[in-house]
């Protein structure tokens, strides 16, 4: 009996770990622990599951440092019988660059039962988390905590499992399911861009995110972009004799927050971030340069529509300010959720969708909720984790009956 087993049969304490990798400080959180819990008995059949999962949210992953999760899948999916192909992905931007502990290689996963790589149906997520890391835990019996828990390694685990299943049962041959694992989801996309490189092309694809089981019908589309204040330095006795970029920035940023955008029945109001600002280097030196990162959601129209309204608006506050948007933007993403059984929800937030090309049936699901992703409090129950695995098991078996 592997070790693993022995833990969950005999339903042994469940000791918080922290992975092995060396972490950056600003990436080693201070949160007191969680008494040491025990799993409930009742999950003890589920063990290849939880055991598989907990690995998986143990080794920390944080954009650009999903080297070493990469590999434990690798080795995973090799000893389960899956031909494995590793997929280089270009170096990330320097401000991710300079958090990483170790500079490791980083790569996409595609991987398949048997030998044919060309199949019907694709399943993918992503195995990169954001900061901070949070260990892995068990509380009250049934939940798990901890950073990717459910945002994505609730669906890496559930859709290897949901696959291995229907092989061992003989439900899928070889050419009709694979498994697409990428990097750098939460930072732009980086992996599901290169992922086009594999020019594969598939009847239906099924994405793993947060939905709590339910199937997205549709999510909001995106605009990323940069504003740059431009001022002069001097001293802060001597205001007058510098320019404040901080003073051209502000009321620039108001004025977006004030700006009515547009809005949809489906989707609701496009919503905008203000995510990080900053300016100046101390109190008493008129700040020479401003900047803001800023995302909008966007419920209705196109990216350009929005980013017109958004050069309007700063063009008229300060025809001076210099603004540059991100590669990555689109507008409102359709989703099919045309599958019985399922109930449906539209959802905020953005996914690799609109980046993976190809005129492929394209599915969104997956266990636990958005709403505790990417926070100090990212769990999900063991329940809900189980059940993603059939619920991956009836997408995938209605897919395959399509076009039969």
């Amino acid at each position: 009996m592997r070790p693993t087993q022995c833990l969950l049969r005999c339903i042994l304490a469940v000791v918080p770990l922290r992975c092995s990798t060396t972490l950056a400080s600003e990436h080693r959180p201070q949160r007191p622990l969680a008494p040491i819990q025990r799993l409930d008995e009742a999950y003890s059949n589920h063990e290849p599951l939880l055991s598989l999962h907990q690995k998986l949210v143990e080794i920390e992953s944080i954009t650009g440092n999903e080297h070493d999760v990469g590999v434990y899948l690798h080795n995973y999916l090799t000893k389960h019988n899956f031909t494995v192909e590793r997929q280089s992905v270009g170096t990330v931007s320097d401000d991710l660059d300079s958090r990483q502990s170790n500079k490791k290689p980083r790569f996409n996963l595609f991987a398949y039962p048997g030998e044919k790589r060309d199949t019907r149906v694709l399943l993918s997520t992503h195995i990169d988390t954001v900061p901070p890391y949070w260990p892995y835990e068990i509380r009250n019996g049934n939940e798990i905590w901890g950073r990717g828990s459910v945002d994505a390694k609730a669906c890496v685990a559930t859709q290897i499992m949901a696959v291995d299943e229907l092989r061992v049962s003989g439900e899928i041959k070889p050419g009709d399911v694979a498994l697409l694992f990428v990097v750098g989801e939460e930072t732009g996309g980086d992996g599901m861009r290169t992922a086009n490189e594999l020019q594969l092309e598939w009847e239906t694809v099924i994405f793993g995110e947060p939905t709590e089981l339910k199937l997205a019908s549709g999510h909001k589309g995106i605009l990323f972009f940069h504003i740059k204040a431009q001022g002069k330095a001097a001293h802060s006795g001597y205001p007058w004799l510098g320019e404040n970029a901080n003073s051209r920035l502000i009321p620039a940023l108001a004025a977006l927050l004030k700006t009515e955008l547009p809005s949809s029945r489906k989707y609701g109001n496009s919503t905008l971030n203000i995510g990080r600002m900053g300016g100046g280097v101390a109190a008493n030196v008129i700040p020479e340069s401003a900047t803001a990162d800023v995302s909008i959601r966007i419920a209705e129209g196109s990216p350009q529509e929005t980013r017109q309204i958004v050069l309007d608006v700063l063009n008229k506050v300060d025809d001076r300010l210099d603004t540059t948007f991100g590669e990555i933007s689109y507008g409102p993403v359709y989703i099919d959720s045309d599958i019985d059984g399922f109930e449906t929800v539209t959802v905020n937030y953005g996914t690799d969708i609109a980046t993976l090309k190809g005129n492929h049936k394209r599915y969104l699901y997956g266990p636990g909720s958005i709403l505790v992703a990417h926070s100090d409090h990212e769990h999900l129950t063991i329940g809900n984790l189980t059940a993603a695995v059939e619920g991956y098991k009836s997408l995938i078996r209605h897919a395959l009956k399509q076009n039969r």
